[in-house]
């Protein structure tokens, strides 16, 4: 028998994959050449705002990006791509597991590489 946190907690599961699924659509949608998986979603998590983890995750892990677009031109595009697919957004990870201590910096252990600036024209 399953308790009210473990269905939680799956049901928690089930909401980074789908949000994993639509940002990644988005993203190939875009021509962009990097896909999050659940640790970098989970990550991001931590960080209040849909628009607020996608300025933080392309600032500290494509920057390079920044050089040809502004980080909201960037963000708009993914978030629009994105809410086509799904227009839920991931809670807060602070609000599901209030318990459970959790970094608040947002950081993530690997490095997501990219051969080069993404052609957003016709997206």
């Amino acid at each position: 028998m399953r308790n009210a946190h473990d269905q939680h907690r799956t049901d928690y599961d089930h909401a980074v994959e789908m949000q994993l699924c639509a940002f990644n659509s988005a993203f190939a949608d875009l021509g962009l050449r990097f896909r999050w998986d659940a640790e970098t979603l989970t990550s991001l998590a931590t960080i209040d705002g849909e628009h607020a983890r996608v300025v933080a995750y392309l600032q500290a892990q494509q920057a390079h990006l920044l050089n040809a677009y502004s980080a909201e031109f960037l963000c708009a595009a993914i978030l629009a791509k994105k809410s086509a697919h799904t227009a839920a957004v991931l809670p807060t990870q602070a609000s599901v597991d209030a318990g459970r201590a959790r970094p608040s910096v947002f950081s993530i252990s690997r490095y997501f590489a990219d051969d080069g600036v993404p052609a957003l024209a016709g997206a």
